[in-house]
C-alpha cells in the first residue's frame, strides 16, 4: 500500500557551492548567510493548506557532492517535485545537473507530470559564465520551467516555490505569505480552491 501522507515533498538538487542552501533558508527562514557550509542534508518544513486541509511542505536540501547516491535515489523516489539549481557563474555547474535530470527520469518514469524548475542562481553576480538564454533552451530541452534568481538579492525565490507549486496537477496547491495574496493569486483562487503557506 502507498503511503499516506500530506507532506508534498520538494528536493532541491545542485553542485556544491550554487546556493541550494541559500535559497530554501531565504525561503522559509528570510535570511541569508555569506559564508559557504557544505550541506550532507537538510529538511525544512512549512505548513501550508492543501485541497481544504492541512498538509506539510517539505524542501529537502541535499548535499552537493556525489558521495551519497543511495540518498541520492531515495530523495529522488520521495520526492513530488525537484527544483535543480545551477550558478549563473559557473558553466560546470549547469552540466552536473545532466546526471541527475537523468536519474529523475529514470526513476520517476513520465517526467511530464512531474514538476520540475531549472533554476539559475546568482543572478546579481556580474561574473556571469551562463547567459538566461542557455538556462532557457535547456528547459526547453527538459521540458521543464525555468527562472533565474538571487537569494543573496530575494530575487524571484518566493516566486520560484509558488510557480513550482503551480506546475502540480494533481492537487492544487499555492503559496500564501502573511496572509496577503498577489492579484494574480486572487485570480487563480477563484478559479480553483488553492492551498496556501500560512
Amino acid at each position: 500500500m502507498p503511503e499516506q501522507s500530506n507532506d508534498y515533498r520538494v528536493v532541491v538538487f545542485g553542485a556544491a557551492g550554487v546556493g541550494k542552501s541559500s535559497l530554501v533558508l531565504r525561503f522559509v527562514r528570510g535570511t541569508f548567510r555569506e559564508t559557504y557550509i557544505p550541506t550532507i542534508e537538510d529538511t525544512y518544513r512549512q505548513v501550508i493548506s492543501c485541497d481544504k486541509s492541512i498538509c506539510t511542505l517539505q524542501i529537502t536540501d541535499t548535499t552537493g557532492s556525489h558521495q551519497f547516491p543511495a540518498m541520492q535515489r531515495l530523495s529522488i523516489s520521495k520526492g513530488h517535485a525537484f527544483i535543480l539549481v545551477y550558478s549563473v557563474t559557473n558553466r560546470q555547474s549547469m552540466e552536473d545537473l545532466h546526471p541527475i535530470f537523468d536519474q529523475i527520469c529514470q526513476i520517476k518514469g513520465d517526467i511530464q507530470k512531474i514538476p520540475i524548475m531549472l533554476v539559475g542562481n546568482k543572478s546579481d553576480d556580474t561574473q556571469r559564465e551562463l547567459d538566461a538564454s542557455e538556462g532557457q533552451a535547456l528547459a526547453s530541452k527538459w521540458k521543464c520551467a525555468f527562472m533565474e534568481t538571487s537569494a543573496k538579492m530575494n530575487y524571484n525565490v518566493q516566486e520560484l516555490f509558488q510557480e513550482l507549486l503551480n506546475l502540480e496537477q494533481r492537487r492544487s496547491i499555492s503559496l500564501q505569505v502573511d496572509g496577503k495574496k498577489s492579484k494574480q493569486q486572487k485570480k487563480k483562487d477563484k478559479l480553483q480552491g488553492k492551498c496556501s503557506v500560512m
